[in-house]
């Protein structure tokens, strides 16, 4: 599984429907600095309900104040749309030690790689 998923990670092309997986994998492991690999160069980041379009290394840190507030437990994908190629969007559900967050990632492909342009985290209701 390791291999398949560094595979992943270094060759975009190969199994890029998969990226939403990749991408709960990091989740669960609350890391923001590869999570933020992903991000398109300005990102639209809403955290609780706070909103707003930030630089990649803005949302990086933001996202890893996020997770050491909220320890990742565990990450699955709830839906996934991966019917257009250039589109991806993905629901997951967040279990931390504080509770559940539903979290919803929007990514868009430019130069044959997915880039997050839009990342919603929100209580799960």
């Amino acid at each position: 599984m390791a291999a398949i998923f560094v595979t992943q990670l270094f060759n975009p092309g190969l199994l890029q429907g998969d990226i939403v997986d990749s991408l709960s994998a990091l989740f669960k492991t609350g890391n923001s600095k590869e999570i933020s690999k992903s991000f398109s160069p300005s990102v639209e980041l809403t955290i609780n309900e706070e909103e707003d379009v930030y630089t990649k290394a803005q949302a990086e840190q933001i996202l890893r104040e996020f997770f050491t507030k909220n320890t990742p437990v565990n990450s699955t994908v709830v839906h996934l749309i991966n019917t257009n190629p250039n589109y991806r969007f993905g629901i997951l559900s967040l279990s931390s030690k504080n509770g559940k967050f539903r979290v919803a990632v929007t990514l868009k492909k430019t130069a044959n790689t997915f880039f997050i342009t839009e990342l919603r985290i929100e209580p799960d209701k």
